[in-house]
């Protein structure tokens, strides 16, 4: 995973740029990025995530477990081992439809997910 990580003051969000002289030389930031489809790449056997089921068993093989104590809108893993939580929308669809999620899942698991344009 490349690039520069930016920080949006107006929302609060972190996230990473992979091509930032591209993206600031386009008019809008979200132009530069709404192109390409991102997808979520389990590095040991290149599989791509492609539904919740399958990043759960890959997950819990990390030692993440079904967090179910917050919101019910959220689908949750936590640790024990850390203070981390992974926090995704219960519609699939929109963790395709932004790779924010997708980059919390990569910090919190480095050197074993990577995000990918499609």
């Amino acid at each position: 995973m490349s690039g520069v990580w930016k920080f949006n003051p107006r929302n609060g969000v972190i996230r990473l740029v992979e091509n930032p002289q591209a993206e600031s030389s386009s008019s809008s930031s979200s132009s530069s990025s709404s192109g390409k489809r991102k997808v979520l790449v389990y590095l040991p056997t290149g599989e791509v995530v492609s539904s919740y089921s399958s990043l759960e068993k890959i997950l819990k093989g990390l030692g993440w477990e079904r967090y179910y104590g917050g919101d019910p809108d959220l689908f949750q893993f936590h640790k024990h081992s850390s203070i981390d939580l992974i926090s995704l929308p219960r519609d699939f669809s929109k963790f395709n439809s932004t790779s924010v999620y997708m980059y919390d899942i990569v910090v919190k698991n480095p050197n074993i997910f990577h995000v990918r344009d499609m």
